[in-house]
């Protein structure tokens, strides 16, 4: 008498190499695999812009790699680039720095920002005399 064993699991043989799995596995595996270099004066540059305009550091950072990568892209020099940013007041930079995150970001992720109105409630009020 034999006994004959049967699985639900397929062999290594009768794997589907095509599979859904295998290719969000692979984008996992290479997510952090992207190298990006560029010279260290124009980083610490970068970086230290934002950080003398009151960034915090993890921010100065990831922003400055989005400036440098949309510099290199557009083929502008980033001195340049930052050079547009010197006339800006504080609040004016962080509206412009965030739309360039949210180019980058997923459109269901993006940022926000409230614009201040002054509300002039003695224009709108009727005067009898």
């Amino acid at each position: 008498m034999t006994v004959d064993t049967y699985l639900n699991l397929p062999t290594q043989n009768q794997q589907n190499t095509n599979d859904s799995a295998t290719v969000v596995k692979s984008f996992f595996d290479n997510y952090y695999r992207h190298k990006v270099s560029f010279p260290a004066a124009q980083v610490d540059a970068v970086v230290g812009y934002f950080l003398k305009r009151g960034f915090q550091d993890d921010a100065a950072k990831s922003t400055a790699i989005v400036l440098l990568n949309q510099s290199r892209i557009d083929n502008v020099n980033v001195f340049e680039l930052l050079d547009t940013l010197k006339g800006l007041t504080d609040s004016q930079l962080s509206q412009v720095v965030t739309e360039i995150l949210n180019v980058y970001r997923d459109k269901s992720s993006t940022l926000g920002y409230k614009i201040a109105t002054v509300d002039e409630t003695f224009e709108s009020r009727n005067i009898v005399s």
